[in-house]
């Protein structure tokens, strides 16, 4: 699908690229891990081999500190689509299946416990066009055979629609229109998602939240699972406009909130196009310093949909841009400390759990 010809993208645009920063980590002093027990489901990650970035298991595992116990206590994770290992051959509307299929040896892998107690990659969330329509379908079946056939790992799609006018603005990796998600052909292959049981990743920019209630309110028995509490964008026209930009999220994120087959992924605010920039600072920001500039996006996600419609998540490596991954899971438990034994359940492991069947 070509990307829209009327705004033409500036080779300069601000997107989710990820580059190694490593050596600039590693001047945050080492955090204790915050209750060390709690248990976690990951609900958001990414595993790829690019040009110029490696993040496979072994990085993962190292983030997560599972080989030597150093890290919280990850015992599951969910694998999100990021374009990586397609098939480079054979129907092109079923190479997107090659990822789930590497996704599931990760996950074999992982379920030999000879890497301990996490089990990654036990949901997979694969890519399927749904442009394709009502054809999709077909896809959606190879998937589910990729990942070990029905009641198996792979659990749903994501069709990412981030698209936004101004030029300094990449819009999502699979390039999609504007307005992707009212298009009827779309919305054709959407259809196909609940009669197999699978769920939907809506990743988009604040500005098109509406679009996602409207989509939400066509499709009410499909699960729909918010990436990034809703996608804040802080750059290019909306740089400078923090207030504003809030409010006009906070507004449609409480319509959003009256869908009850939508629930929310509490993480990504890392990311180099969002509001929060803590990747610019000469030192990566502790624990504390990421939960305070966090919270008002994470209170008012829990406010309006409870905590059994919220999970945290890691969006790594996207998100170490801006933190490592032990300091953000303890922001993470900062901000859930006033809540009950039961609400930190629902909102570390409990939520992911359920939504994704694991």
């Amino acid at each position: 699908m070509a990307e829209d010809p009327v705004a033409p993208k500036s080779p300069d645009a601000i997107g989710t690229a990820v580059q190694n920063n490593d050596d600039w980590l590693v001047r945050r002093p080492v955090e204790a891990i915050l209750e060390p027990e709690l248990a976690i489901v990951d609900p958001h990650h990414h595993l790829w081999h690019r040009k110029h970035h490696r993040y496979l298991l072994d990085e993962l595992l190292a983030d997560l500190g599972a080989l030597d116990g150093s890290g919280h206590r990850i015992i599951a994770t969910v694998f999100v689509d990021c374009m990586a290992f397609y098939r480079a051959d054979g129907p092109v509307a079923l190479r997107p299946v090659g990822e789930t299929e590497y996704a599931n040896g990760v996950a074999a892998m992982c379920a030999s416990g000879f890497y301990g107690e996490v089990r990654a990659c036990a949901g997979i969330v694969g890519h399927v066009d749904l442009t394709l329509g009502a054809a999709a379908a077909e896809v959606l079946a190879a998937h589910i055979v990729a990942g070990g056939g029905s009641g198996g790992r792979f659990k749903g799609i994501r069709h990412a629609g981030g698209w936004d006018a101004s030029p300094m603005i990449q819009n999502s990796h699979t390039k999609p229109p504007q307005g992707l998600y009212a298009d009827a052909t779309f919305r054709q292959g959407f259809a196909q998602l609940a009669p197999l049981g699978l769920s939907f990743e809506a990743w988009q920019y604040h500005p098109q939240l509406p679009e996602v209630t409207a989509l939400a309110r066509a499709f009410p028995d499909t699960a729909i699972i918010l990436n990034h509490v809703g996608g804040p964008l802080g750059v290019g026209p909306y740089e400078g406009r923090g207030d504003e930009n809030f409010v006009r999220w906070q507004r449609d994120m409480a319509e959003l909130a009256g869908c009850a087959n939508v629930s929310v992924k509490l993480g990504g605010l890392g990311m180099r196009i969002g509001p929060i920039q803590h990747f610019k600072r000469p030192e990566p920001p502790s624990s504390a310093e990421v939960a305070d500039a966090w919270r008002p996006w994470i209170d008012t996600c829990i406010g309006l949909f409870g905590v059994e419609r919220c999970m945290f998540e890691s969006n790594f490596p996207v998100d170490k841009t801006s933190s490592g991954y032990a300091v953000l899971w303890n922001a993470f438990k900062r901000l859930a400390a006033g809540a009950s034994a039961a609400e930190k359940n629902a909102l570390f492991s409990g939520t992911a759990s359920r939504v994704y069947r694991l």
